[in-house]
């Protein structure tokens, strides 16, 4: 800095001596000349730096370590100029030169183009295009909440139509070849009661016959979903168990499908269901029994409230439903027990660990058996038996042996 004013302050005295030295010169012509050389006061003004004529030659006023803000700020540097021009023994020529006047005037034309520096200002240039944010697109429109709400209980409370689901078929068919299978493995296993063959109007079906020897009428046993007369579950511990008490028992087969079939594959065959049925019925009559009972489970029980609903239960002394109203998953109830249409008194039981669906349908059973008005129809549950009352056969066998023969 000492140097650079140094030769500030030596080039100042150089140009004073040589314009002493030439007095005939135009003093008027450098004002473009301090015109164009900013003032303290002007350059102080500015936020770039500007490099000083006289300087810019010189080394050192490239020396690296110096910064923008000291090397262009030349406050300290005015002031030695008139100090070094006033001993000059000059009378007119010196205040042409050092007088301030004609170096004030310029300064407006330096300091006006202050106002450039404004529209370059980063704080005050505009966003980019891009970066404001678009205005919100107007919300669609949105119903008001009763009209969708509406409209989906209204959907969900349609039944299914009557077309989409089955329905007895007078031509629907059961598996004969299975039937044939189960009747030639359990033939040969049969010790009490005997193998009668019946006719359900298209081929023929099996089923066993179990007499008392004095008995208080006949018991149509109808066994759950692809069974056969003797399931050992329910079918033989009923057949067997209630002759021992005046019972003569008839267990036949009831139609069946391959293993896979659900409730919704059965329900065709319900019309098959009610010629086996009222085959069974004649074959007793015809041995002179006319007190019929008729026992059914499960998917039996379903076929049975069928030919019930046909034939209004015709030739009944009483009816026994046990597990009435199993279905499968998502499968619903097709037709309503018309346990109202009997007037023969009825037993429904059930286990105590059954289906849920036999579970929450007992309170509809019972209303109906109420509206029906028998006064000997009960509704039972056997203690922690399930759906197929596993190991619960002489139980089961007890609860309905003793109804029966409480009824007059």
């Amino acid at each position: 800095m000492k140097v650079a004013a140094a030769v500030y302050t030596l080039a100042s005295v150089v140009v004073l001596a040589l314009m002493v030295m030439r007095p005939a010169v135009n003093i008027a012509s450098p004002a473009p000349e301090a015109a164009n050389t900013p003032t303290p006061e002007a350059v102080a003004s500015e936020t770039m730096p500007v490099t000083m004529p006289s300087v810019a030659p010189t080394a050192d006023a490239a020396l690296p370590g110096a910064q923008p803000a000291p090397a262009i700020a030349p406050v300290p540097m005015a002031e030695p100029a008139p100090a070094a021009v006033a001993p000059v023994p000059l009378a007119q020529p010196a205040p042409a030169v050092v007088a301030p006047a004609p170096l004030t005037e310029p300064l407006p034309a330096v300091v006006a183009p202050a106002p450039l520096a404004q529209p370059v200002a980063p704080p005050m240039m505009p966003p980019p295009p891009q970066a404001v944010p678009m205005p919100a697109a107007p919300p669609a429109p949105v119903p008001t909440p009763s009209e969708p709400n509406a409209l989906e209980e209204k959907k969900n409370d349609v039944t299914p139509p009557a077309a989409t689901k089955p329905a007895p078929d007078a031509n629907a068919t059961p598996d004969y070849a299975r039937e044939q299978r189960l009747a030639s493995e359990i033939s040969d296993t049969i010790m009490e009661g005997e193998v009668i063959s019946l006719n359900d109007g298209a081929q023929n079906f099996m089923g066993i016959l179990t007499s008392a020897e004095q008995p208080r009428g006949a018991v149509i046993i109808l066994h759950g979903r692809g069974y056969h007369p003797d399931w050992e579950d329910v079918a033989h511990p009923l057949r067997v168990g209630l002759v021992a008490k005046g019972w003569t028992t008839l267990s036949l087969q009831m139609p069946v499908l391959e293993k896979e079939a659900k409730y919704y594959d059965y329900v065709p065959l319900f019309a098959n269901a009610d010629k086996r049925i009222n085959a069974g019925v004649a074959f007793l009559k015809q041995q002179g029994i006319t007190k019929i009972v008729l026992a059914a489970h499960s998917c039996g029980a379903h076929m049975a409230m069928n030919w019930v609903d046909t034939t209004g239960g015709r030739d009944l002394a009483a009816y026994v439903g046990l597990g009435m109203g199993a279905t499968d998953y998502e499968q619903e109830l097709l037709h309503p027990f018309p346990l109202d249409k009997l007037s023969v008194p009825v037993l429904d039981i059930y286990g105590e660990k059954d289906f849920p669906q036999v579970l929450s349908l007992a309170p509809e059973r019972q209303a109906l058996m109420q509206k029906a008005g028998n006064t000997h129809s009960k509704q039972m549950v056997l203690p922690d038996a399930d759906h197929y009352y596993k190991d619960k056969g002489d139980a089961l066998t007890a609860v309905v042996a003793n109804w029966l023969n409480s009824l007059p």
